[in-house]
Order: C-alpha cells, then structure tokens, then sequence
C-alpha cells in the first residue's frame, strides 16, 4: 500500500509540473487518502501482532 502512495505522490508531482493541476490535486488526494489507510494498518499489525515469550 505505501508503494501505491509513492506512485500517487509521484503522479502528482509530474502532473504539477506539467500544469495538470486537476490531476495533481486528484492525484495528491488519493496519496493522501492511501497514506492514513496504511498508517492505520500499521498500527494495527503493531498492536496485535505476534509476540514472542521468553
């Protein structure tokens, strides 16, 4: 999933570049909409993943 943010950020930014702002803004809002999604999966593989006992 981060991988997806990357290309969206990357999409965006060349988009801006060459004056496409419609899909630089489009491109930007899904990246950023991508990002918090990973960053919750994230922190719910943090919390419940599997621990080791020593």
């Amino acid at each position: 999933m981060l991988r997806w943010t990357i290309i969206f950020v990357i999409l965006a930014i060349i988009a801006a570049f060459f004056g496409f702002s419609g899909v630089a803004a489009g491109a930007a809002g899904i990246a950023k909409v991508l990002f918090v999604i990973f960053l919750i999966l994230f922190v719910i593989s943090l919390l419940t993943g599997k621990r080791t006992t020593l």
